[in-house]
């Protein structure tokens, strides 16, 4: 074999290791990247979970104190928002 077509071997067979290196590398990265998303993914469905649970408990605690206590949902003498003075 010529000086030309060893060189010429030996740079495909490196270019050839090259992308089978790179496309391992790719999906690897691919695929931590994925498991990432499922991870964050499990992380916010807790959040929301705990987030329900809490609102669940505060409307519980709410219509406790309503049975409880006298409770007035307006602005004492007068609308709320309407721009009247009652001075």
């Amino acid at each position: 074999m010529s000086r030309a077509s060893k060189l010429t071997l030996a740079g495909t067979s490196c270019m050839a290791i090259g992308i089978v290196y790179f496309v391992h590398y790719s999906q690897q990265a691919e695929k931590a990247a994925m498991h990432a998303g499922v991870i964050r993914d499990m992380e916010q469905q807790r959040i929301k979970r705990e987030r329900q649970a809490d609102f669940e408990m505060q409307k519980a605690l709410e219509e406790e104190y309503r049975k409880v206590q006298q409770v007035h949902d307006g602005v004492p003498g007068g609308v709320a928002g309407s721009g009247q003075d009652t001075s």
